[in-house]
């Protein structure tokens, strides 16, 4: 069975003004890839909404492997 990407996979965290520090783990080997985006279309449209898209949480899930900061 493959694991689906669910927005249950990130923690989103503050970090100042527009900023938040966005940590994404995986469901099938529990690393973390932690971030810092300002990119607040993508939050909005997986943080703040009722239903995210599997496509923008690919999207958010690639910044954070690109970018980590850990």
């Amino acid at each position: 069975m493959k694991n689906r990407i669910e927005v249950y996979d990130f923690r989103f965290r503050p970090v100042g003004y527009g900023h938040y520090q966005v940590t994404y783990t995986s469901p099938k080997t529990k690393k973390s890839w932690t971030c810092v985006t300002s990119d607040m279309p993508l939050i909005d449209a997986t943080k703040n909404s009722d239903a995210p898209k599997v496509k923008d949480l690919n999207i958010l899930k690639r910044k954070c492997k690109e970018f980590d900061i850990a």
